[in-house]
């Protein structure tokens, strides 16, 4: 078994420093593998997140080598043998203890996104779609929450605007919403006003750490964009709204 050299951040909200282990890895193994390991062996008090190791229940994020990943995602041997891992906890949110960090603002910026608003059911009673339409909206519901999108966000972890944007996890969310054949809801103003949708800067970073593939920013955030541009930025738009006014 070789033996690997881990960085892991410990502490809580008042402060912490990175603390280093060397541990035996077995072939196979993820970091989260690890992980269990050094608190079986090392750090029984290490505090971290997990619950399916599959991949789907997004509850083990945090970065790795400075990439915001999933620890059961992750394996071993896409490092290179002398390398140091280090593990931290996502920077975006607050720390709680060692490599969990509270979550909990996404949920707030959940509950502001307007929920879905169906057509009234036709006399049969009878919703139907078409499957072009269907397939559009299935991408977005392979979300994990895992908040990967989140953490890497520049608006969100750089500029520290999560007091205007809610970020890409709800930017799909909503796409979801106003792409869905059946809604009858008008999102658009309060994508502009309120959620921000103006300030990402479509870097594609959010994509690219996506567990699930999803394409976030072209299929998600983009057409937002556009039908926000259609509506207030189109000249032609405009003149028939001035005109109207007056």
């Amino acid at each position: 078994m070789p033996e690997r050299l881990f960085r892991i951040w410990r502490g809580a909200a008042a402060g912490g420093s990175f603390v280093e282990y060397r541990i035996d890895v077995d072939a196979g193994m993820v970091v989260l593998d690890v992980l269990h390991r050094i608190q079986a062996k090392l750090a029984s008090d290490l505090a971290v997140r997990w619950n399916c190791k599959a991949g789907k229940c997004g509850s083990c994020s945090m970065e790795i080598n400075g990439r915001p990943r999933l620890a059961c995602m992750t394996r071993m041997n896409q490092f290179s043998p002398a390398e140091t891992i280090t593990v931290q906890p996502m920077k975006t949110f607050p720390v709680i203890k060692d490599l969990v960090t509270d979550v909990s603002w996404n949920y707030e910026q959940n509950r502001r996104v307007p929920p879905f608003r169906p057509a009234p059911r036709p006399a049969d009673g009878a919703y139907r779609m078409m499957q072009k339409d269907v397939d559009r909206i299935q991408e977005f519901r392979k979300c994990i929450e895992c908040y990967l999108c989140q953490d890497v966000c520049h608006v969100l972890r750089d500029q520290s605007r999560k007091d205007a944007f809610v970020g890409p996890r709800f930017m799909i969310r909503l796409a979801s919403l106003e792409m869905h054949p059946l809604d009858t809801g008008d999102r658009v103003p309060v994508i502009r006003r309120e959620l921000g949708s103006g300030l990402c800067n479509i870097t594609r970073c959010c994509t690219d750490v996506c567990p699930e593939q999803i394409q976030i920013t072209d299929n998600g955030i983009i057409p937002l964009k556009e039908r926000v541009v259609d509506r207030y930025y189109d000249p032609l738009l405009w003149l028939r709204r001035k005109l109207f006014r007056r």
